[in-house]
Order: structure tokens, then sequence, then C-alpha cells
């Protein structure tokens, strides 16, 4: 397992700043969210007010079927998760962001309400967040990590920061 320091993780959200997968990759690393998982929030999953989201879904691409929104892996992947702060600012600006391009895209859009998308709305295959991921580590000149060790970053980092290991496993 590999992690990025606190340090990487704010190289890396400086060279993504201008990205439009930037919120994903900010929620990822403060939240410990599996991929899927972010890829099946929808905009009604957060509460921009109090700082929080529910987890409800995930999204798979199933064979021979298509993408499909599927219970959260176990009983307890259900579970409301707190944002910090930045994470908020990041995911407003990607609303800001996404309805920009729901405009552009006009009757081109799938909407699906879903959080994180292509730019006409339908839903992010996991491998291009993975290729797209690992070209946003190379221009920040960062170790080449695994998407899902950003779930591992953001445990690693809550522990440093003097977190309850039973929250951070929660």
């Amino acid at each position: 397992m590999k992690t990025l320091t606190a340090e990487q993780v704010q190289d890396l959200f400086s060279t993504t700043a201008g990205n439009r997968l930037h919120a994903l990759y900010v929620l990822l690393a403060t939240t410990g969210l599996r991929l899927g998982e972010a890829l099946g929030l929808k905009w009604e999953d957060i509460d921009f007010n109090t700082g929080r989201l529910t987890i409800q879904r995930a999204l798979q691409r199933q064979h021979g079927v298509g993408f499909v929104l599927v219970e959260p892996k176990t009983e307890r992947s259900r579970r409301t998760v707190h944002l910090a702060g930045g994470t908020v600012i990041a995911l407003r600006g990607h609303r800001k962001r996404q309805l920009e391009e729901r405009l552009v895209a006009g009757p081109l859009w799938e909407d699906m309400a879903l959080a994180f998308t292509t730019p006409t709305g339908g839903p992010i295959e996991a491998w291009r967040v993975n290729e797209l991921f690992h070209k946003a580590l190379e221009r920040a000149g960062l170790p080449r990590i695994r998407v899902h060790d950003l779930r591992h970053t953001a445990a690693t980092l809550l522990l440093a920061q003097g977190t309850h290991p039973k929250v951070v496993q929660e």
C-alpha cells in the first residue's frame, strides 16, 4: 500500500486546481470514499449547508449490462460522511462547472443527477479516472499510486491528525 504525504496531497490539489476532476480527487483524498461510491454520488446526497454527504449507492460497469447503480459494498458502507471545509468548497466549484457544462451540452446532456460525470452528463469510467489521475500525479511530480490509494492516504492523514482510529475505520 502506498500513500501520499500531506504535502504531496497539497501538491496534487494545486496541480489539479483547474481540472474537471479536481473535486473528485479532493473528495477521495479527504474522505476515503471508494471510487465507485464517489462516482455513484448524486447531488441530492450532498448537503452543502451541513457539510455532509450520504453514501447510498455505488456506480459499477457490469459486463453485458453497462453502468448500473448498486448497493454499497457492505451494510456499513451505507453511511454519512462529514466533509472538510475545503472539500465543500471544491464540490461547490465542481457543481458550478457541471451546470455550465450542462448548458453547453444542451439536449445531449444525460441527466442521471450524478455529481461526477463526463462533459455530457454520462457516468465516468473508473479506468478513465485512473488514467487521468496518473497523468495528474506525473504533472505534479508525485509518485504513481492507484486512485484507491487515496482511500489509504485519507486514513493515514486522519490518524496523523489525531482522529480516533474507530472514527477513521467507520
